[in-house]
């Protein structure tokens, strides 16, 4: 600054990020000058507010609200701080970690705050006494992120034992329970354990083996939902891959809303990036409290919720805008128990012609290159931490587990995998999303050689621990024969993306971390893909239905105008606005029309994204929840979010028929609480009924499980999104026509 903004009439203060987390406007600024002058300088950037004269009481109130502690600070003007750089220490051995008796164990995983429970880690123990050695502090974490609900699904893989049906609603849920066993029964898997997992994916596997989902496309890259699709490119039938995905960032946009959305959709698109595909449709669906609620009336170690709406609001439309993401559908319901967190979801579609895909197994002497952004602290911890219950504590606590978007970065990748001389090199294809490199490149294959001292960093200081966990965004892995790994850094390089050689595919059966020369991580592959030991649980699905009586009271205007007034019915045009909904020119039906652009589409409806071409093949997205139904009954809500998805996809011109789903579940903290546990698995029953009426199924889905804070908690959700391929001239638009 140049001069003291203070005077005896104003108030003021200064904001900036705190060390370590990323800086877009900074980043920007040091390229621009790096452009004119040849290097690279370091940029900290920071925001001045000034007032009109308040109190110091209206001052601390101001402060709390703008800056959130969780990525920001208070700046002070009289100094220009420069980040001091330590270096970073050597990785531990744990000592004595193999000794450690039944109550010392306990203690050491209250330490950790492990993500995974007790009896993994005695499992955790077990393995390294066979091993006859201690763990790195580095392979603890990296088991902590592999091995975490968000990366594995515990919850959702957790065996159901003694499961009961009570209430009067009883007696139906037997029976598509009872359904369920025979189809197990039918298709030979009375073997596997019973799980929300199985109840999910059942109706997939029986529909396929009966030919009823001949599109599905079965691959190792299992990041998003895949089918084969004939797209008509002026009169030319051409077969492409239609992928799509939807994504939660729950937890992080709780606690950091800008950076949690942005980073939601973000995530979402690199999932069907990673299949090759370009991303260039979305919906975005979300869960709040009473947006309108005083800020004095905030829960201790909460956001306002107005606060978090409105950032989150800014930071998913932000990214989209940036990268060129047409987002048509958005939607927020309002719930009180969503202050319990925040739900927000985010749904991508992508394509890419079926020829441009090459799909093989990595073999011993194939590297894996890093291809994006660099690493930083930023994220580490976010795939475990996403996995537990957030506390009033975690509001200061979690800043290493939020992350920062770059859409930018992620738009470079975007334009590098719409070259099919690129996408023609790729054998495998994984995004760096929850776990980093350790799961990212983990996942990859069986056997692997990584060196972390090869991965780019935002700056010095990270250690081997960090670099192997962190979740710092806009990056892929990806595996080529030693022969194209020269032609595929050249081709990032046309796009200024950064690639490098980071790992080699072996043929020793384990995943072998390397740092310094010395190696940090060294895991069995079968002990890795455990995922820990076996849960179980049992589960009462406990549902008692009221009938409702009939209202017999004539409706007047001013029952009318209050039911118009509620949160969930009144209009969303400004909170749609923030959205670009036509960029790409691919985009078929506006989220608003009308006369006066006010009345909503039911459907997310855009052509494939041809280059240079021109096509009448659309991807029609839809979805479906009911809040209401919901509280009352989940069986039903599950059931009816199938039937809404198709309804809405139907009336919007598209076949039911050729419609797949995908799910969102999210649900409160299960614990060992019977009843609570009963409850995904009404809502998965009733998912599972409608799937089988009408011989679709969803192929994938995301489930989040923590929606729990102190005694507040989500309400039951299950969100069905549809995806089918139609015609341009059969699609429909919702408002009334002049004819």
């Amino acid at each position: 600054h140049t001069s003291n903004p203070a005077t005896e009439d104003s108030s003021w203060f200064a904001m900036e990020y705190l060390p370590g987390q990323y800086d877009q406007r900074a980043d920007s600024a040091e390229q621009a000058i790096q452009l004119v002058v040849g290097y690279k300088p370091s940029i900290r950037t920071g925001r001045l507010f000034v007032f009109d004269k308040l109190s110091p009481t209206d001052m601390d109130k101001v402060k709390d609200y703008l800056i959130n502690h969780v990525d920001s600070q208070e700046k002070d003007l009289l100094l220009i701080e420069k980040p001091s750089v330590p270096l970073p220490t050597e990785v531990p051995t744990i000592h004595g970690f193999t000794e450690l008796n039944e109550v010392s164990l306990l203690q050491f995983h209250k330490e950790w705050s492990f993500s995974f429970d007790l009896d993994d880690l005695k499992f955790i123990q077990d393995y390294f006494i066979q091993e006859n050695r201690n763990p790195t502090e580095t392979e603890l974490k990296v088991l902590d992120t592999y091995w975490s609900d968000h990366c594995r699904h515990t919850t959702f893989l957790t065996e159901l034992k003694d499961i009961q049906f009570q209430g009067n609603f009883a007696q139906k849920l037997e029976e598509v329970f009872e359904r369920y066993l025979n189809l197990r029964k039918e298709l030979g898997r009375e073997h596997k354990p019973i799980s929300l997992m199985d109840i999910g994916t059942i109706a997939a596997k029986y529909l396929r083996a009966n030919g009823k989902l001949n599109d599905l496309v079965i691959t190792d890259e299992i990041n998003a939902c895949t089918i084969e699709i004939e797209v008509d490119v002026e009169g030319e039938k051409q077969d492409w891959y239609l992928l799509f995905k939807n994504e939660t960032h729950n937890h992080p946009t709780e606690i950091e809303p800008f950076g949690g959305a942005s980073t939601c959709v973000g995530g979402a698109i690199r999932d069907p990036l990673s299949g090759r595909a370009f991303v260039y449709q979305a919906m975005r669906v979300t869960g709040a409290a009473n947006p309108l609620e005083r800020i004095e009336d905030t829960l201790e170690g909460k956001l306002p919720q107005k606060k978090i709406t409105k950032s989150a609001a800014k930071g998913y439309s932000s990214y989209g805008n940036q990268i060129g993401l047409a987002t048509s559908q958005v939607a927020e319901i309002y719930d009180p128990g969503y202050k319990a967190k925040r739900m927000e979801v985010g749904y991508v579609a992508g394509a890419v012609p079926k020829n441009w895909v090459r799909r093989e197994a990595p073999l011993p002497g194939d590297r894996v290159i890093m291809v994006g952004g660099k690493t930083g602290r930023d994220g580490v911890g976010g795939a475990s931490g996403s996995s537990k219950v957030q506390d009033e504590t975690s509001i200061n606590t979690l800043s290493a587990e939020v992350q920062k978007g770059d859409a930018v970065e992620e738009r470079k990748i975007q334009r590098l995998f719409r070259k099919p001389e690129v996408t023609r090199l790729i054998k495998k294809c994984n995004d760096f999303g929850a776990g980093g490199v350790s799961v990212a490149i983990g996942e990859i294959a069986d056997s692997l050689h990584i060196n972390l001292d090869k991965l780019p960093t935002k700056y010095a200081g990270l250690n081997g621990t960090e670099l192997a966990i962190s979740e710092s965004q806009e990056r892929m892995a990806v595996v080529v024969e030693a022969k194209d790994v020269a032609a595929f850094i050249e081709h990032a390089s046309q796009e200024n993306l950064l690639a490098v050689e980071v790992a080699e595919v072996t043929d020793s059966g384990r995943m072998q971390v390397y740092w310094r020369g010395e190696m940090i991580v060294d895991l069995d592959r079968t002990f890795l893909d455990t995922a820990g030991t076996q849960k179980s649980m049992n589960a009462t699905a406990l549902c008692d239905v009221n009938e409702e009586k009939k209202n017999t009271t004539p409706l007047t205007l001013e029952q009318f105008k209050k039911e118009l007034g509620k949160l969930n019915v009144a209009s969303q045009k400004g909170l749609i606005e923030n959205f670009d909904s036509h960029v790409g020119r691919t985009t078929v039906l506006m989220p608003l029309g009308g006369k006066n652009l006010k009345t909503p589409s039911l459907a997310s409806v855009n052509t494939i994204p041809v280059l240079h071409k021109s096509t009448t093949t659309v991807a029609i997205s839809t979805w479906g929840f009911s809040v209401d139904l919901a509280n009352k009954n989940p069986f039903l809500m599950g059931g009816y979010a199938v039937v809404e998805s198709l309804a809405k996809l139907v009336a919007s011109g598209g076949n039911h028929k050729n419609a797949r789903l995908s799910f969102q579940e999210y649900f409160e903290k299960l614990g060992a609480d019977a009843v609570k546990w009963g409850k995904p698995l009404q809502a998965l029953l009733g998912a599972l009924e409608a799937q089988l009426a009408f011989e679709t199924a969803a192929i994938g889905g995301k489930d989040s499980m923590s929606g729990s804070f102190e005694n507040l908690h989500v309400p039951p959700t299950l969100i069905s999104f549809a995806c089918a391929v139609g015609e341009l001239k059969n699609i429909i638009s919702p408002e009334i026509k002049s004819e």
